[in-house]
């Protein structure tokens, strides 16, 4: 739960972090496909298509829709661990700064408390989980080597160490965390302090969605070039975030760094609205059952 509700009484700790990580879990699942297609035309260009559907659509009748999936597992484990960080962190960092008694907190200080909370979940689960994730759907459409996640890990550790094998690509994945969460989760939470402070009810299953598919968005087009550098220096073949930027300026120019961004926001609209309402309805329900 970001902030408080409209009572003004705040989750504790405990039910901020399992609610969290039910909401990752489950944004994760619902809009797995749209990922995969946006981390294929990252990796790959658009190859004539620009519409997310379409991607889905021609991946699942020439691949099979199991295609769409590769790398699902990981994604899910990595949402639950990284919304899990992301919305704790968030609200013990905005407790720090906000208004004891009104519970609201300037938008630049929202902003600025989903940044920090950003770094720790980058650091903590994002990186790891997005490595994997990116090597398994670039190893699906080349090499087609890796047998599991657990075997991708094993196999990269072996050939690129440590550092490679689960942290290639931690600085853009950070900056897109810092720049992701501190836009999601600090509009998010503009949003709602905006609407208590005019009397709109904001605990409601729809308000939640709309107010999560408008963060969705913003953090989108603010964050997608640090998304697509993450996205070309985390395949499955050892390639450095400078490498990557280089490459992606010799292939498209500056507009590369905006390649995938329909097919993010395909994924990123429904997510942040999936996301906000899933954390909320999960906050109510452990609330019931923990008291």
């Amino acid at each position: 739960m970001v902030g408080a509700d409209a009572g003004g009484t705040k989750a504790s700790p405990l039910v901020t972090l399992l609610a969290g990580g039910i909401a990752g879990g489950v944004e994760a699942a619902c809009t797995y496909p749209f990922e995969f297609a946006k981390t294929r035309v990252q990796l790959y260009g658009h190859e004539g298509v620009r519409n997310p559907f379409a991607v889905v659509a021609r991946v699942a009748r020439n691949e099979g829709l199991a295609a769409l999936y590769k790398g699902c597992s990981t994604m899910i484990v990595g949402s639950i661990g990284k919304d899990a960080v992301r919305f704790v962190m968030f609200d013990s960092i905005r407790t720090m700064f906000e208004d004891p008694k009104t519970h609201r907190l300037g938008t630049a200080q929202s902003i600025a408390s989903g940044m920090v909370a950003g770094v720790a979940a980058s650091t903590i689960i994002v990186t790891p989980t997005e490595r994997i994730k990116t090597a398994l759907i670039d190893d699906a459409r080349t090499s087609k080597r890796f047998r599991s996640p657990w075997h991708c890990v094993l196999t990269l550790y072996r050939e690129q160490g440590f550092r490679s094998a689960l942290y290639s690509g931690y600085v853009t994945t950070t900056l897109k965390q810092i720049g992701t969460t501190g836009f999601r989760l600090g509009s998010y939470s503009a949003i709602k302090d905006w609407e208590r402070a005019r009397g709109i009810p904001v605990d409601g299953a729809l308000t939640s969605f709309a107010n999560g598919a408008v963060a969705g968005t913003v953090t989108t087009l603010a964050t997608q070039p640090f998304d697509t550098v993450k996205t070309k220096a985390q395949q499955a073949r050892k390639t450095g975030t400078m490498d990557s930027v280089r490459a992606i300026m010799a292939e498209d120019g500056v507009r590369g760094f905006w390649r995938g961004t329909v097919m993010r926001l395909g994924r990123t609209v429904m997510a942040g609205g999936v996301l906000f309402m899933a954390n909320e309805q999960a906050t109510k329900v452990l609330r019931l059952v923990m008291g």
